[in-house]
């Protein structure tokens, strides 16, 4: 069994986490003004948009595509951000809302070199929990959940709502996460381990928040 190509994994965690992303489409020159949403199907681009737009007039054609992303990886200014990723393939609408971009060539540009990733690597199971998946958890939880987590920390520790100054979490694993928080009192962090590790996004989802309900002591 050969190794999976050692770059597979950072390439699958741009589709996850991108910072930008940019569609080209044969026939359509109007196509990259369509306003997108994009995620990580397994290995396969999932676009969603409105069934009128000229991208979805190009699935029903099956019209080639080239969509390219640049990596939202890491903080701002970190080396990853300069990782640009390009997949190209064919449209295909799909029985729900979903177009898909059905692969022919996945490259990785970094470092001024541009790297050809192997179908079978990139889709490999073994990223379906990748870093950018769960960088992309971690901001979800941190910008629109911020009245949960503190909610949780003040059931766990005991410490009235209004005395809670901030909270967020950060290294989230399948298996962990730190939980990070300012009070009266200063600040303070805790790593909570999960009782398994998440067998997907779904479902760390949930540990998730059964950890911060359940695990949290001053």
């Amino acid at each position: 069994m050969t190794a999976p190509h050692p770059l597979a994994g950072d390439a699958r965690s741009i589709l996850a986490c991108p910072a930008s992303a940019s569609l080209v489409v044969e026939g359509e020159p109007n196509a990259i003004e369509d306003r997108l949403e994009l995620c990580d199907d397994g290995g396969t681009p999932a676009l969603y948009c409105p069934p009128d737009s000229p991208v979805a007039r190009a699935a029903g054609r099956r019209s080639s595509a080239l969509l390219t992303l640049t990596s939202g990886l890491g903080p701002r200014g970190g080396p990853d951000r300069a990782d640009t990723l390009t997949l190209g393939g064919r449209l295909e609408p799909t029985h729900g809302e979903a177009i898909v971009l059905h692969l022919n060539f996945v490259l990785l540009a970094r470092d001024d070199r541009q790297h050809k990733i192997p179908l079978a690597d990139f889709r490999s199971p073994a990223y379906r929990m990748n870093r950018g998946h769960l960088q992309r958890s971690t901001e979800h939880a941190n910008e629109c959940h911020q009245d949960e987590l503190r909610h949780a920390v003040s059931l766990g520790t005991g410490t009235r709502p209004v005395e809670i100054l901030g909270v967020q979490i950060s290294g989230l694993r399948p298996e962990s996460v730190e939980v990070q928080w300012v009070d009266e009192q200063g600040a303070h962090q805790q790593v909570l381990r999960f009782p398994r590790p998440a067998r997907d996004i779904a479902d760390l989802g949930e540990l998730l928040r059964r950890g911060l309900y359940a695990g949290l002591r001053l």
